[in-house]
Order: C-alpha cells, then sequence, then structure tokens
C-alpha cells in the first residue's frame, strides 16, 4: 500500500525504525530509508512464526508504505516497558530481574524453524567489527567455531525495554534481530547490556535504578542459571564474541569497557 499519510509526531525511535501510533488499537514500525528491504520482509517473517510458537509478543499485520517508506503494523500493547516501570516503581526490580530471566528461559525451550544461525550472523559482524586488531579477530572467529551451535531462540537484543507490562502480562516487542542458536549467546547479549549498556542509558535511568542496576543483572543471571544451570560455562566463553560483535553498533561510551573486555578474555 503506497500513501502520503501525514504521520503525527513517533511515540518512540530507534536507529531504525520510527513508531507512530496508527488507528485506534495498532501502531505503525516504520523503518528508514536506509534499512534494506529483506529486513523488513524477515521482521514479518519472524513476527509470524514467534506468535505461531506462543511467545508472548503483539500481534502482527502487514507491511505498508508510506512517503516511500516502508513499515509493519503491529497491535498495540498498553503498558508501559519494563524499564520505563522499574523507573516509576524501583522497588519492583528484583521481581522484573526475575521475569526478565523466565521469559527468555522461555525462549530457550523454543524452535521456530527458517530463522538465521546466530553462529552466521556473529561471523559476519565480526569480520567488519571496528577497532580489533588483526590478532583479535583472529582469535574472536577461532573461539565462535569452538562454541555450540544450538538451534533455539534468540531475541539477540534482549533488555527491559524491550519487554512491555501489560495487563495481559508481559509481551516482549522488537524482534527484528531474531535468530537461532545457542541460549548462552543470548544471555551474554543481555548481560552485556544490563552492566556496559547501562552505563551508557543516560536520562534512560533513573537515580535509584542506576544505583540498582548491578542487583538487577545478578538477579537477573541468578534466576536464569537456577532454570538451566551453566555446567559447561558457556556464559563467559560466549562473552568476548558477543562483546566485539557489539562494537559493530558504534555505542561511543560503551567503546572502551567492551573492548577491554574483549583484550582480558582473550588474554586467559
Amino acid at each position: 500500500m503506497d500513501s502520503s499519510t501525514q504521520l503525527s509526531a513517533p511515540i518512540a525511535q530507534g536507529r531504525t525504525a520510527e513508531v507512530y501510533a496508527w488507528g485506534d488499537a495498532s501502531i505503525l514500525k516504520l523503518y528508514h530509508t536506509w534499512c534494506p528491504p529483506d529486513w523488513i520482509e524477515n521482521e514479518l517473517l519472524v513476527a509470524r512464526a514467534i506468535a505461531r510458537a506462543g511467545v508472548p509478543s503483539p500481534a502482527v499485520g502487514e507491511i505498508i508504505e508510506i512517503n516511500g517508506r516502508r513499515g509493519i503494523t503491529y497491535e498495540r500493547v498498553p503498558g508501559l516497558s519494563m524499564l520505563q516501570d522499574m523507573n516509576a516503581r524501583p522497588w519492583l526490580l528484583l521481581r522484573y530481574a526475575r521475569c526478565l530471566a523466565s521469559l527468555q528461559n522461555q525462549f530457550a525451550q523454543i524452535t521456530v524453524p527458517g530463522l538465521r544461525r546466530y553462529r552466521e550472523a556473529l561471523h559476519h559482524i565480526l569480520l567488519r567489527a571496528p577497532d580489533l586488531t588483526d590478532e583479535m579477530r583472529s582469535k574472536l572467529l577461532a573461539r565462535l567455531e569452538t562454541l555450540p551451535d544450538g538451534q533455539t531462540l534468540c531475541h539477540a537484543d534482549f533488555h527491559p525495554d524491550n519487554v512491555i507490562i501489560s495487563p495481559r502480562g508481559p509481551v516482549v516487542i522488537d524482534w527484528m534481530t531474531a535468530v537461532s542458536g545457542s541460549p548462552w549467546a543470548d544471555v551474554a547479549r543481555t548481560s552485556l547490556i544490563l552492566q556496559i549498556g547501562a552505563r551508557a542509558a543516560g536520562k534512560q535511568l533513573s537515580p535509584p535504578l542506576r544505583l540498582a542496576i548491578g542487583l538487577f543483572h545478578t538477579t537477573y543471571l541468578g534466576h536464569f542459571r537456577s532454570l538451566t544451570p551453566d555446567s559447561r560455562g558457556e556464559l563467559q566463553r560466549w562473552m568476548p564474541v558477543i562483546a566485539a560483535a557489539r562494537l559493530d553498533e558504534r555505542i561511543e561510551p560503551e567503546r572502551a569497557p567492551l573492548l577491554q573486555l574483549v583484550t582480558e578474555s582473550l588474554a586467559d
């Protein structure tokens, strides 16, 4: 569908897209023009497969075109994100840390056919990630080849701002990066966001939450491990690979701590 519709101000913005209200019960995730068409088509397929698998996620509509930009319509889920609610009610922090782990453990029990392999995606990212020496890149690619190539659903960008606390319970959003792989790769990504990404979050975190984010992280990891024991130490094996891949996102406040983590891990 093509249209010259005049849109109101976006209700949310991200690196790849803006989100607009769309009718009474929907939202429109409208991609920036630089995003390849296959990203959008893949997200639609993934969203439908995830819904069929029973993952709590917004109902997906269709691809539409507005003012030369393509987007996807989704059910509008009422509620605040987990991050927003914790900012407003920090006493819920421990409950939400366990909730985050439980949701991610739910993904780890699901296989969605047709998803791209996480190891394959990481391999391509490591080839182009900035700030790595040739020696570091070679070691990371060799490390990646030794890591388990799981088959379960990974969100690949799972954090408290991608969970909506709705009247029907928590709903996971933004499945654009979904892949098939090891759950510990997914946990490593979430862990890095909670440890290092929180330092770059600025005003997204209230002062009480900024002080308590370490406790949130510890509780989240502890609960996930209680549900899925890390008997082979996979989390730490995945950490330098995931940290190096995150360098490709070029988030300047995260650059130095990510490089430090990669360097120290490869020296072990």
